[in-house]
């Protein structure tokens, strides 16, 4: 008897503490907020900008066309240009050789210059232009191109060389042409004479007849 009640007692228990747990586990959910936002991809990189020459190589006097790409569309570029000498040889290098086989000693390249230069191009609405530009100096020239309103920035080198100069005129280049000339004029005289002695006898023959 004692031992029926111990066992009803404790179902009687259990069912006491079962039942909160089974109704909190009926009660619902509470469904998403409608607010919340979706994730979002991660934002692409911002497109890169080129900046080119037509000729990678000019002689000073010469006009080059800088193009520009991937800038801001309908905005204004800010150029500028860096001077920077042509290298001389380095220490110990054998100096250049003429073509009669003396040498002449390379000198650096002076500079000619304060560097930066500076000018604006303005892009179409694809975010391109085109500038020209004519250097007015020599060496190594580098142009940085940036956007002010895209941020964005590009560069490129040129590179300027002193206009061609007439080779000069030497004793050796001089001593073949003048050869050249004398012996023709040799030829002629003998030319000469060879005609006058035949037709000084061609008349004297035809007299004898």
């Amino acid at each position: 008897m004692r031992l029926s009640r111990i066992i009803m007692a404790l179902t009687v228990g259990l069912a006491v503490v079962a039942v909160p747990t089974a109704a909190g586990a009926a009660q619902p959910q509470p469904a998403p907020s409608a607010t919340t936002d979706p994730p979002q991809p991660p934002p692409y990189p911002p497109a890169a900008a080129s900046l080119t020459v037509n000729r990678p190589t000019i002689f000073l006097g010469e006009t080059v066309l800088l193009t520009g790409t991937g800038f801001g569309p309908n905005e204004t570029v800010d150029i500028s240009v860096t001077v920077t000498p042509l290298a001389a040889p380095a220490g110990g290098q054998a100096p250049a050789r003429r073509s009669d086989g003396s040498t002449v000693a390379m000198t650096p390249v002076a500079y000619q210059a304060s560097a930066p230069l500076n000018f604006t191009a303005y892009t179409n609405a694809q975010g391109r232009f085109t500038k020209s530009y004519k250097p007015s100096v020599t060496g190594l020239l580098t142009f940085t191109a940036t956007g002010r309103e895209s941020g964005r920035t590009a560069t490129t080198e040129l590179r300027v060389l002193h206009k061609k100069q007439p080779l000069p005129v030497t004793g050796d280049s001089l001593g073949t042409p003048m050869k050249l000339g004398g012996g023709l004029v040799g030829a002629g005289a003998v030319m000469l004479l060879l005609t006058l002695a035949w037709r000084r006898r061609q008349r004297f023959g035809g007299a004898a007849h």
